[in-house]
């Protein structure tokens, strides 16, 4: 096709130039570092995370009253003896700016990670309560939570107290993290990734398949505003 400018001013030049190169369509598919999203040296068995997912399903089902909106979350850890979630307890305090207005607002209540030092006994001697225990050998860690996103959908915009380690167990390349202005794929092969998610960000699912990943909070100090 050809096509002839009638007007050739500086929008016109840099779409020409733009049309000159073709976007980068592979590394789209793999995980690639930025502010805020870093990959650890710390690697587990991904052929054991999905069996201990398998095996914790088949005792529990995952929690929440949001799962049509592509939020459920499997408990891993708890505050010694609790024996019920709530939903804050699922999710808990966050910030966002929900509308035109652009104005911040807290979202539920802050829930001190540092309380959720146990892990749930439903689940001792799966893969996961492995997992646990390396990483309390290396980090506070608070809540740890299986967190499964259904197909086509994606979280608010948002942030939270603390920063989180997740771990890809079941994921497709549509499956994408954005925290502020860098976006990554993170891939199921037992890696082992650091969130700072104490700046704005979404989880998105575009796959054609559920994205599950364990996500453990680091418990350090937690921001209250």
């Amino acid at each position: 096709m050809t096509f002839t400018a009638k007007i050739n001013d500086v929008d016109v030049q840099a779409i020409e130039g733009w049309m000159k190169t073709q976007p980068d369509t592979v590394s789209v598919a793999e995980f690639v570092p930025g502010p805020g999203i870093q990959r650890l040296d710390l690697k587990f068995d991904i052929i054991e995370l999905q069996k201990a997912l398998d095996e914790c399903l088949a005792i529990e089902a995952f929690h929440g009253d949001m799962q049509d909106e592509g939020f459920a979350a499997l408990p891993l850890t708890q505050r010694p003896g609790q024996t019920e979630w709530t939903s804050n307890d699922l999710s808990g305090r966050f910030w966002t700016r929900a509308d035109d207005r652009y104005v911040e607002e807290p979202r539920e209540d802050l829930v001190p990670e540092v309380d959720f030092s146990e892990f749930n006994p439903k689940f001792k001697g799966t893969y996961f309560e492995y997992v646990h225990e390396e990483l309390t050998k290396r980090f506070p860690i608070g809540r740890t939570r299986v967190l499964s996103k259904g197909l086509y959908n994606c979280n608010s915009w948002h942030r939270d107290p603390e920063p989180r380690l997740h771990i890809p167990v079941i994921s497709n390349p549509g499956s994408l993290f954005v925290v502020n202005h860098h976006v990554t794929h993170m891939p199921a092969d037992g890696s082992v990734y650091f969130t700072d998610t104490r700046g704005y960000h979404t989880a998105l699912n575009g796959g054609e398949t559920r994205r599950i990943h364990v996500v453990a909070a680091l418990a350090y100090e937690q921001i209250t505003k």
